[in-house]
């Protein structure tokens, strides 16, 4: 399966969110999440609009930075030795901005949140071995102004709904 991803800050910039996104391209954005591969006629058939339209709202919707990328989503059970694990991660200090730049740079972390509550970030980790996910974690608990950390490592995925 085929997702995108939309860059949310760029939907807060502007003083409303109309002023950059409308209602179609809320759906065309909809449609594309659920599958990124669908074809411009039948995006346009399903939207009601021309296909010249569709094709427009979506180089602008690329050209303003809305939506940065197309990429495969795998089932997690079609890399069976692939390790993947959720480390909580509590900053020390107003370093978060540091911190995440350094985490963007790991090959191993495959996806990084914002959170709230008693953790600031929480990144995916992905890892061949356990032993390379040791010399993972090992990278990131060096990683400047990191206060502690706590990893768990998925087992079991139940559901893994794409692009919602």
């Amino acid at each position: 399966m085929c997702y995108f991803a939309v860059k949310p800050s760029k939907m807060r910039e502007s003083t409303s969110q109309s002023d950059t996104m409308d209602a179609l391209d809320q759906q065309l954005i909809s449609l594309l999440r659920s599958n990124a591969r669908m074809s411009v006629a039948t995006l346009s058939h399903r939207l009601k609009v021309s296909r010249g339209t569709v094709t427009n709202r979506i180089a602008k919707l690329e050209k303003e930075g809305i939506i940065v990328g197309y990429t495969v989503q795998l089932r997690p059970d079609s890399q069976p030795n692939n390790i993947r694990a959720w480390m909580s991660i509590v900053i020390a200090g107003n370093e978060t901005r540091s911190v995440i730049a350094a985490l963007l740079g790991e090959p191993g972390v495959a996806a990084l949140h914002d959170t709230n509550g008693r953790w600031d970030l929480l990144a995916e980790i992905r890892a061949e071995n356990l032993n390379e996910l040791s010399s993972i974690l090992e990278r990131i608990r060096l990683i400047r102004s990191i206060q502690s950390t706590e990893t768990s490592i998925l087992l079991t995925t139940y559901r893994n709904q794409v692009g919602r």
